[in-house]
């Protein structure tokens, strides 16, 4: 029997997140996802008036393509994925995870080619095309947080299928705030973090981007942060599951990065280029039907209650400090009373304490 939710949220994709009108073309690509889903977008690009194209993914092929490429073969995967980019107006992607370590045993220099010479292909996409990207609900996923199959799947389309919209004139109070902010501290557990954002524009996250969503990012000037910052929320980078990863900044730069026995696999990570170890991106995520990690970075960056950081590249052109890398890894820490608190400060004052914003301008966003 067909779920009446795959349809609507193939609707929200294309009419609201997208916004495709007629003729426009809308690279379609699906990664370890289940045919409704690729069916209920082609037919609702159509009903838009769009023309669809659509990429067939699996995981396992996709590890077994990676782990023995050449050069020459990621060259012209990029060269191919950037034409084919280069001629569409809008691109919707939906990643499954059968399995989120599948890439795990692939040799971490092929990773670091794969991740430079695909560089250009998402910088296309980010910078040139309408896009959302988004998972699909799996048995793995309802696994990682804890949850029956059934259960995942309907936590899964309630935070997809949230009113977006509803949130903006809050998101938007948020940006005003941020878009005048020369100084952020944050503090909490394992944490006290200064930078500036001075001069820095910040950006709301509405479900036209990423689904699900809830957050208004900017970043920081790249060589201003000093401190030490702890996140406590787990994650997932090129297939290795880190946990309790603590940073050390001094002018801007990662100098020491601490992951317990994961210690010496971050450092190769931070090392891919010179920009690796710096940040390009700060994010306040506010998603209150989100409230626990699940190494699912969609998901877990939008957490009530939480900030996060991305290591790595900024966003050309949008909340642009100028750093650019190969990587661009965002990393959590949740501040609620359960996860061990935490204050944000702009400009010395108190915006937000143990998860929850203390204006009355920003009070919708809180639980």
């Amino acid at each position: 029997m067909h779920d009446p939710r795959i349809d609507q949220l193939a609707k929200q994709l294309v009419r609201y997140s997208t916004k495709i009108k007629r003729g426009e073309k809308v690279l379609i690509d699906l990664y370890d996802v289940p045919d409704s889903i690729g069916l209920a977008l082609i037919r609702e690009t159509r009903a838009a008036g769009g023309i669809p194209f659509i990429n067939i993914n699996h995981s396992r092929l996709s590890r077994e393509i990676a782990i023995g490429a050449n050069e020459e073969q990621v060259s012209i995967s990029s060269k191919l994925a950037l034409a084919q980019m280069k001629n569409m107006d809008a691109y919707i992607a939906l990643r499954g995870a059968d399995n989120i370590n599948e890439l795990s045993d692939v040799p971490a220099k092929r990773m670091k080619t794969i991740a430079a010479k695909m560089r250009a292909v998402q910088n296309y996409r980010v910078n040139q095309t309408r896009w959302c990207v988004l998972r699909w609900p799996t048995a793995s996923m309802a696994q990682q947080a804890n949850m029956s199959t059934q259960a995942f799947e309907d936590f899964y389309f309630k935070v997809c299928l949230l009113d977006y919209a509803k949130m903006q004139p809050t998101m938007k109070a948020l940006k005003r705030l941020m878009d005048k902010t020369k100084k952020v501290h944050l503090k909490g557990p394992g944490t006290d973090l200064h930078f500036s954002m001075e001069g820095l524009e910040a950006l709301i996250a509405d479900g036209t981007h990423n689904i699900p969503d809830g957050e208004v990012f900017s970043s920081p000037v790249k060589n201003s942060i000093e401190g030490k910052v702890t996140f406590n929320a787990p994650t997932v980078y090129q297939g290795i599951a880190f946990d309790n990863i603590c940073l050390e900044f001094e002018k801007g730069k990662i100098v020491h990065a601490d992951a317990g026995s994961k210690t010496k696999a971050i450092n190769k990570i931070f090392d891919s280029d010179p920009g690796a170890r710096y940040i390009g991106e700060f994010a306040i995520g506010f998603n209150n039907e989100i409230k626990h990690p699940m190494r699912d970075i969609l998901f877990d960056e939008k957490i009530g209650g939480s900030f996060h950081m991305a290591a790595g590249q900024a966003y050309e052109g949008v909340a642009d400090n100028g750093n650019r890398s190969q990587i661009h890894w965002d990393m959590v820490n949740i501040q609620r009373p359960d996860y061990g608190g935490g204050e944000i400060y702009f400009d010395g004052k108190l915006i937000r304490k143990n998860g929850k914003f203390l204006a009355k301008s920003l009070q919708a966003l809180n639980p």
